[in-house]
């Protein structure tokens, strides 16, 4: 069974840094695409970062020069750096990847940033 697990989320203050970390299990990771999503109250869930099996990097404008997603494939895990944090990056982090044309989800990580 596909299986991801997030991890890192917490209490920061503005100008603080976080680092999320996504362990997944149940597929050969390291050939899939994994990405990074959050979801604020009222608001849709967006694509936060992306990074493909051979290293390659997006990014949503608003995160770029902030955030950093990586892949450890020997781990079988996913991170993303975040620094700088912003009142507006308060969200439930969430990992996600598509196997066999389904996507999966974990339960997702809390971000809150706040002074």
């Amino acid at each position: 069974q596909v299986q991801l697990v997030e991890s890192g989320g917490g209490l920061v203050q503005p100008g603080g840094s976080l680092r999320l970390s996504c362990a997944a299990s149940g597929f050969l990771f390291s050939i899939y695409r994994m990405s990074w999503y959050r979801q604020a109250p009222g608001k849709e869930r967006e694509l936060v970062a992306g990074i493909s099996p051979g290293g390659r990097t997006n990014y949503v404008d608003s995160v770029k020069g902030r955030f950093t997603i990586s892949r450890d494939n020997a781990k079988n895990t996913v991170y993303l750096e975040m620094n700088n944090l912003k009142p507006e990056d308060t969200a439930v982090y969430y990992c996600n990847t598509i196997f066999t044309a389904v996507q999966y989800w974990g339960q997702g990580t809390q971000v809150t940033v706040s002074s």
